[in-house]
């Protein structure tokens, strides 16, 4: 008789509402914890969830969780959920987006599945007002009631749940902060030489000399893009060596900019609105400095990946930008929806001889130090199995 020392991987279900959640922020990630545990993954079914699987080496399952509130259909997916994780039975289940958080810590909950986590990546109701803020915060309290572990992004997030008092119990940031980390081979400016860089700038019509703003993200009020368009507006009044590329949209938004705003940004020969594009890396390549005027975040990865292209930031005092950036060493922090402060900033960039340089430097060496992507893996590594080793003690 032949025996084979075999150790069955415990399995762990890692849930988002929508797969791009997976996809997008998680990749390589989930490969790499495979390798330990049995990942599975669960979000609404679209096409993408094939991409995932093939890219990930894992299973994934379809269950539709709508983004937005809607109770029947809410209902109905917390118990096919809880049917799941009974036949699953995960000795984790893990989200990482609001909705899907809520349903399934719920539906984990009732399944008895023994571990329960989740990490809030950002926090939506600081901002909102009157019983949209109460409605949300009751449905983050729900999520922190049943779940077993929490993670919030960053120290931010965390001090918010905190203040707010959304839950007492133990809230824990991984790593430095950021879910995922950056990826420092491919995130890296000598990937990109003088001749890509003025290939690119001729492409644009950029002026060899001019200082390079860069802003990408979702052109929307809520990402400060009106403060924004206004201070670099009255930055040309002064200074005509100076570009501002948006690299980002508003399709599909509702958030959306007012006309004056979009008529600002076609006027404006020094303003280049490059639409979403699939590699920002050659934008960052080509910048001197990322501005970044958002009014909420949880840990944006568009500073992170700007501080491992080298370039200096400008971002507005909310979670996880101001944990990336530090005052005056590898960037500049503005208040938020203050477009004096925030025209203050850009030029300073522009007028002080040097300072882009100086601040340049520490940018990629901070994201080296503190966010790069295996690091951050195997922080969560580490933590999943603490989580299983005290399963088993238990």
């Amino acid at each position: 008789m032949i025996t084979t020392n075999v150790t069955k991987r415990r399995k762990v279900i890692r849930t988002a509402a929508i797969p791009a959640s997976l996809y997008g922020l998680l990749k390589g990630q989930l490969r790499f914890l495979n390798n330990t545990y049995e990942i599975v993954g669960v979000a609404s079914d679209d096409s993408l969830m094939k991409d995932l699987e093939k890219r990930e080496g894992i299973r994934t399952i379809g269950v539709n969780i709508e983004r937005n509130i809607s109770p029947v259909k809410d209902l109905i997916s917390v118990y096919k959920l809880y049917r799941l994780f009974l036949e699953e039975k995960p000795f984790m289940v893990h989200s990482i987006t609001p909705k899907a958080g809520l349903l399934s810590m719920t539906a984990a909950y009732f399944a008895r599945v023994p571990k329960r986590a989740h990490t809030f990546t950002g926090l939506i109701f600081p901002t909102q007002k009157g019983i949209m803020k109460r409605l949300l915060i009751f449905f983050d309290k729900l999520i922190c009631l049943f779940a077993t572990n929490i993670y919030p992004e960053g120290n931010g997030v965390k001090n918010d749940l905190i203040n707010y008092g959304i839950t007492n119990k133990k809230l824990k940031v991984l790593a430095n902060g950021n879910v995922n980390g950056v990826d420092l081979i491919k995130f890296n400016p000598s990937n990109y030489t003088e001749k890509d860089n003025s290939i690119l700038k001729n492409n644009l019509k950029l002026n060899s000399e001019d200082i390079i703003f860069i802003f990408i993200g979702r052109l929307v009020n809520d990402k400060g893009i009106n403060e924004l368009i206004q201070a670099f507006k009255k930055l040309l009044e002064s200074h005509d060596n100076i570009t501002l590329l948006l690299v980002g949209s508003d399709y599909g938004e509702v958030d959306i900019l007012p006309k004056s705003t979009w008529e600002t940004i076609k006027s404006q020969t020094k303003i280049k609105c490059l639409g979403q594009q699939a590699d920002v890396r050659p934008y960052l390549a080509i910048s001197d400095v990322f501005v970044f005027p958002s009014y909420r975040e949880g840990f944006p990865n568009v500073v992170l990946e700007a501080g491992a292209m080298g370039l200096p930031s400008i971002v507005t005092d909310i979670n996880g930008s101001n944990e990336i950036i530090k005052h005056e060493e590898n960037g500049l922090i503005v208040p938020s929806k203050d477009v004096s402060e925030l025209f203050e900033a850009m030029i300073k960039m522009v007028s002080e001889p040097g300072l882009i340089k100086k601040l340049s430097i520490k940018s990629r060496l901070n994201i080296e130090k503190n966010y790069e992507r295996s690091f951050v893996w195997k922080e969560l590594l580490k933590e999943y199995q603490q989580i299983e080793s005290q399963l088993i003690k238990d």
